[in-house]
């Protein structure tokens, strides 16, 4: 019998149509290019870029982060120098890596969403990742992905003006999740992202004050991570398309139990901040998983997580 250490195992999987050479991509807002002076940027499975939006946009007041117990609360704000920016400076800086781009967008209203989508539809991106978690300005600021309708009709929008993968991110914050994930594959997204970060605040106990400069933030972290993990799984078994866990992964293990809940691929973020080098650690960490558990094939474990002794299968 060959050593441990001699079998190879296929990290591979498919996001729809897109293959990506192993499921570790960074969340969108966690990664920059200038990453690749620390780690191999070939080595991961995707690149998200931060989310885009059709103007200039400044973002929120100061302070946008702080650190809680196991996380941490941002409010960023989606600052963005613009389509025009991200089309002549971005796109080129990454067109000689091998990676997939995947351009994360943001928008205010529905019809923006389909416009930005058409313009971002260019040589270069792979797919776009909607951020249906941002405020609708048409619906009193409450989140595209809080409801089905709203989630339907957004990405609906977005189909209708694209022919490139639709990834839709969704909010842990909607009272039912899965709802929204059937809507949007109704509406014609090739996979969903689980999800984006919980809403949360925090009090500085000696000056009275909200510690964020827009009072209330998204939670990230470890934190949210049994959270995340729930969610995945039940939409796994409410969709067909695939699905992307994102939320508080810091170690292979974390990743391990979000692809045995039902997730084909993973998304990193604060773990980045943490330890530059997280990403690469956690591919690494896969291969020596995979050898342990003598699995030929990674996606082959997806949705295996053991109920009362008995597999339970995803819907898809």
């Amino acid at each position: 019998m060959p050593h441990e250490h001699d079998f190879v195992p296929d990290l591979s999987v498919e996001i729809g149509a897109i293959r990506l050479q192993n499921p570790i991509m960074p969340a969108s807002g966690t990664f920059g290019i200038e990453l690749g002076q620390v780690i191999d940027l070939n080595s991961l499975g995707a690149f998200v870029t931060k989310s885009i939006t059709a103007k200039l946009r400044e973002g929120n007041p100061l302070p946008r982060l702080c650190e809680t117990t196991n996380g941490a609360l941002n409010s960023i704000g989606i600052p963005s120098k613009g389509i025009d920016h991200f089309l002549e400076v971005i796109v080129p800086a990454y067109r000689g890596l091998e990676p997939p781009l995947i351009a994360s967008v943001s928008a205010d209203t529905i019809k923006e969403f389909g416009t930005s989508c058409a313009r971002l539809s260019v040589d270069g991106v792979a797919a776009i990742e909607a951020n249906i978690s941002c405020p609708n300005l048409e619906a009193d600021g409450q989140a595209f992905a809080m409801s089905p309708e709203t989630a339907h009709a957004a990405i609906k929008e977005m189909r209708r003006r694209t022919e490139l993968p639709i990834w839709a991110k969704l909010t842990p914050n909607a009272s039912d999740v899965a709802a929204v994930g059937r809507a949007v594959e109704e509406a014609g997204a090739d996979a969903l992202v689980v999800a984006n970060t919980i809403l949360g605040m925090a009090i500085d106990a000696e000056t009275r004050r909200p510690r964020l400069g827009n009072i209330m933030g998204g939670l990230s972290g470890p934190a949210i991570k049994p959270i995340v993990v729930r969610m995945v799984y039940q939409c796994a078994r409410a969709v067909r398309i695939p699905i992307i866990g994102c939320g508080g992964i810091m170690t292979v293990e974390d990743a391990v139990e979000y692809l045995l809940a039902g997730a084909s691929a993973v998304q990193i973020g604060t773990a980045t901040f943490i330890r530059p080098n997280a990403m690469p650690d956690i591919i690494s960490g896969l291969t020596e998983y995979c050898r342990r558990q003598r699995i030929t094939a990674l996606r082959d474990m997806v949705g295996g997580v053991l109920v009362e002794g008995a597999l339970v299968e995803s819907s898809r």
